[in-house]
């Protein structure tokens, strides 16, 4: 990190008093050239202007603090809007003998009038006069306004007598709001003093409890908005949870009931504790810096911290690069932190709140209405009392008596369904540093955690309060050295610690039948499990081993080993929570990157899971997962392929085991197979031939109806092609079925076709029957994820109509070439890698390419595999953010693996090359800082 520079004056910076007498030179020498005064003013304030920004940025950056920084652009912007005040009413309409309705004063409100500012902020004036408006305040406004959106301002602005302020202070929250830091720029002083005794007189006055309740309501809905979560991996730094607009609420509240005061003055009153308030100055100057770097990174004013800006704001904060701690993470995980502490600091405002009986019984955790003080309700736990509905502690001894109640706080609260009293959790997070290494490993402790985490009423919620205090950290470490973790790629939507949360509140959920509609396999199974702490525990420890030695999944066994063990747990507990934390992937892995229909897959999943019990756990444990990454990760398209894994994996468990799974699933394929072909026969007669000719495997992987469904198609197809296309709501896909006489590249032409049409292909199931006839079955999305068509019925019907003529060997029509826009993803530097594995099927080469996630990705990697005479089996298409993930079953014209040396390596080559298409270009257009893309998942 660069050292702290020193304040500087701001007359260092912009000197008003000459930047004064310069703009009367310009108007002396421009007499009676009123153009030419306004160019010569206009060039000479621009010039000032610009020198300050620049002299904050420079200061920024080596650095110089948020809050300096914000005021120094503040005054330097005071500087030029007094100077031009003067030179308005001295040089242009200049009033010698000004009447009483003449008078004006200007003044500065909102942010702006806080006397801090962005570079690129608005700026809200307030142009206040004593009656109505006459021509020379017209004169004079109009003026000033022209040449501040000339200088490149973007002005909020209100003209209002005092009358006007007072009366829409009254209505108007916002507009009291922008009032209360109101300071007076230029202009006349008794008028601006006027306003400022009348709105506190005649509008503050008596109405505290009313603005507080107003101002936290409008807290609740701006985190509503804007992402209730304050560890949303692209935070937004004014808006967001957490962010200065938290903390101005408190600034807001602070100086309505201490009207009067600047806030350092409030700050220094009895009751904000020393500590409170360094943190306080700490967030409010790190969460300023960012935003100025934001400003000055982009020219404009964003208040989104972005991927792509992310590694810049990083690199020009001072981070580096940490072992494997890359610098991006690091200073994003202390912006979580700052956010944590935000909170915080909102809590023990709303206690100091309660003790001035500002504050009462809320029906959440931040509602307020005026109300007498509630009454202590005696409860059955020592230590612990009920007031107005939330849960209270004696004091900070009930504690130091017995670190347990340390978590019984929160236990009780679950139980009883109570908010906490903002003492008792200010009181439990100055506490937390008693739990000890002894704490950690009492049996009693023990109990009472597992109570709130696997029998809790609404486990995700209390165990993010017991975070927000620093419990959950503190007594159970591997948990706490994720908190405020982030992932740097665009697949996660929190942190590690707020997405492990979430998951655990899935199967909460879950459990209570609540997503028995999206889940209904999951919901299904619940009652099965025999471990339900087993489950809730590998939820809670599952990304623990994240940056950890050895990689992900050991790494978490490993640490979930060590927190079992201090939990007192028996053994076999123990090895049940370390193998559900190591192999928490692999069942997302073998349904989405491989072939569920090749019993080679479904035996070598099965040889890993050993047993019905820990299948059962592994599936809920997946989808919970999955799920939990963000909003529109999970979809039907993914549910469907791990009820396929799972219904498969069961059916070998009770076929046969070991070495005869194989053998097993084959012949219930075989069996599958027979049943299918008898039904079709009965209902389709003419298809019977059709059905004798395709594999197996096809029919494991479709039901009655859509088989009869490609029967007609491939009638259809005889002597050409056909292709019809529908939505699949259940699989969250349009699916496209094409059939058409085999040929070598025709995979290739498919799915260029469907490129050119820009659909995304999320999955892919290729057949051929002895006759030589292909089935390939597309499932597609939109660009927003949705089912193609799904908006746009005509748009389906011409994917299916350029998808015969593609089957048929016509050209396809592409458009015009365009680069493509990778916005936010360009921030991230992606390692691509292809594996070639001959040993995941019986019959097939498993080819896996990794790389960017671009338009016709999938059309490039075919096109490579049919240069170098290969036929794809089956396609598995899956992407993690920025990042593409295919995998291809892969035979060579003679039908068999890939085996020769030197293919094997070209292949590779040729693979590697197409992944890196346009990176190049990527690094040398990306104008910021780039950085690693995380894979962790």
């Amino acid at each position: 990190m660069p050292p702290r520079l020193r304040p500087t004056r701001l007359e260092y910076v912009v000197d008003g008093v000459k930047l004064r007498s310069q703009l009367s030179t310009a108007a002396l020498e421009h007499l009676g050239n009123e153009a030419a005064q306004r160019r010569a003013a206009l060039e000479i304030l621009k010039a000032a202007l610009f020198r300050g920004r620049m002299i904050a940025k420079e200061r920024l950056e080596n650095g110089a603090g948020g809050i300096e920084t914000a005021r120094l652009l503040s005054g330097v912007t005071d500087e030029v809007v007094q100077a031009l005040w003067d030179f308005t009413t001295v040089h242009v309409f200049r009033a010698r003998n000004p009447t009483e309705g003449e008078r004006l004063a200007l003044m500065a409100v909102g942010g702006y009038g806080r006397g801090t500012l962005a570079p690129f902020s608005d700026i809200d004036l307030l142009f206040v006069r004593p009656y109505k408006q006459t021509a020379h305040a017209e004169s004079v406004i109009e003026y000033m306004l022209y040449a501040l959106w000339d200088l490149g301002f973007k002005v909020g602005h209100a003209s209002r007598t005092i009358e006007e302020c007072v009366k829409l202070s009254r209505e108007d929250f916002t507009i009291r709001t922008s009032i209360l830091e109101a300071r007076r720029l230029a202009g006349d002083e008794s008028l601006a003093a006027e306003l400022i005794r009348r709105f506190q007189h005649d509008v503050v006055k008596g109405t505290g409890a009313e603005f507080v309740a107003a101002k936290l309501k409008e807290r609740d809905d701006r985190h509503a908005r804007a992402g209730a979560s304050r560890y949303m991996v692209e935070p937004n730094v004014k808006e967001g949870k957490g962010g200065l607009r938290d903390l101005n609420t408190l600034f807001w509240i602070a100086q309505y009931l201490h009207p009067g005061e600047n806030i350092e003055k409030v700050l220094q009153l009895e009751m904000f504790e020393g500590r409170d308030v360094r943190t306080f100055v700490r967030a409010f100057d790190f969460l300023w810096a960012v935003r100025c770097h934001l400003h000055f990174t982009t020219g404009r004013p964003e208040e989104r911290l972005t991927f792509d800006l992310q590694p810049e704001i990083a690199r020009r904060m001072g981070y580096g690069d940490r072992a494997d701690n890359p610098a991006v993470e690091r200073f994003m995980r202390r912006y979580f932190l700052i956010a944590k502490e935000v909170g915080a600091l909102t809590r023990v405002f709303a206690a100091k709140l309660e003790a001035e009986k500002v504050k009462s019984r809320p029906t959440g955790i931040s509602r307020l209405l005026p109300a007498r003080r509630p009454k202590k309700k005696p409860l059955d736990e020592p230590g612990f009392h009920e007031v107005g509905g939330r849960l209270a502690v004696e004091g900070p001894e009930t504690f130091e008596k017995d670190p347990v109640n340390l978590l019984r706080l929160f236990r009780i609260a679950d139980q009883r369904n109570l908010d906490l009293h903002p003492d008792a959790f200010t009181a439990a997070t100055r506490c937390a540093h008693l739990i000890t290494s002894a704490v950690r490993r009492d049996r009693h402790a023990a109990k009472v955690f597992l109570d709130i985490l696997a029998r809790g009423r609404d486990p995700q919620r209390t165990l993010g309060l017991m975070t927000e205090a620093g419990v959950l950290g503190r007594f159970i470490p591997e948990f706490g050295r994720i908190v405020a973790q982030m992932q740097f790629n665009m697949y996660h939507s929190y942190t590690v610690d707020e997405h492990t949360l979430r998951a655990v509140g899935v199967i909460a959920d879950i459990a209570e039948g609540r997503l028995a509609e999206d889940h209904p396999l999951s919901a299904q199974i619940m009652p099965l499990i025999d471990d339900r702490e087993a489950l809730f525990l590998a939820m809670l420890l599952h990304d623990t081993g994240k940056g950890g030695a050895g990689g992900q999944e050991k790494a978490g066994a490993r640490a979930a080993r060590q927190a079992c063990e201090r939990l007192g747990l028996e053994r076999s507990k123990i090895e049940l929570v370390a193998w559900l934390v190591e192999h928490h992937l692999v069942m997302s892995d073998y349904a989405q990157k491989r072939d569920v229909s090749d019993p080679r897959t479904v035996a070598d999943f099965a040889r890993i899971v050993e047993t019905p019990e820990r299948l059962r756990l592994l599936l809920v444990l997946t989808v919970a997962d999955i799920r939990a990454v963000g909003p529109g990760v999970w979809n039907g398209w993914k549910g469907q392929l791990m009820r396929e894994l799972y219904g498969a994996t069961e059916a070998v468990f009770r076929g046969g085991r070991g070495s005869d799974a194989a053998a097993a699933l084959k012949r219930h394929y075989e069996n599958a197979a027979y049943d299918a072909r008898v039904a079709l026969a009965r209902t389709d007669p003419e298809a019977e031939p059709w059905a004798d000719a395709m594999e197996d495997a096809y029919f494991s992987a479709f039901s009655e109806a859509e088989v009869r469904a490609h029967a007609a198609l491939a009638r259809r197809a005889q002597g050409g092609a056909a292709a019809e296309g529908r939505i699949r709501a259940e699989r969250n896909a349009a699916e496209v079925a094409v059939a058409a006489a085999d040929r070598p590249r025709l995979f290739v032409d498919l799915a260029a076709a469907i490129t050119a049409a820009g659909a995304n292909v999320v999955g892919a199931r290729v057949f051929t029957s002895r006759t030589g006839q292909a089935l390939d079955v597309f499932y597609v999305q939109d660009v927003t994820g949705q089912p193609y068509g799904a908006q746009n019925p005509r748009a389906l019907a011409k994917l299916a109509e350029s998808l015969e003529a593609a089957a048929r060997g016509e050209p396809v029509r592409q458009e015009p070439g365009r680069k493509a826009d990778l916005g936010r993803a360009a921030a991230f530097s992606i390692t691509p890698t292809v594996m070639l594995d001959n040993d995941a099927s019986e019959t097939s080469t498993v080819v896996e390419a990794s790389g960017r996630d671009r338009p016709g990705l999938l059309a490039a990697l075919a096109r490579v595999l049919a240069d170098a005479g290969l036929s794809i089996l089956s396609a598995h298409i899956d992407s993690y953010g920025e990042r593409a993930v295919d995998a291809f079953y892969v035979v060579d014209a003679e039908g068999r693996k890939l085996t020769d040396a030197r293919r094997r390596n070209a292949l590779k080559t040729a693979l590697m090359a197409a992944l890196t298409v346009g990176e190049e270009e990527t690094s040398r257009r990306a104008h910021l800082q780039r950085a690693r893309a995380s894979v962790a998942r």
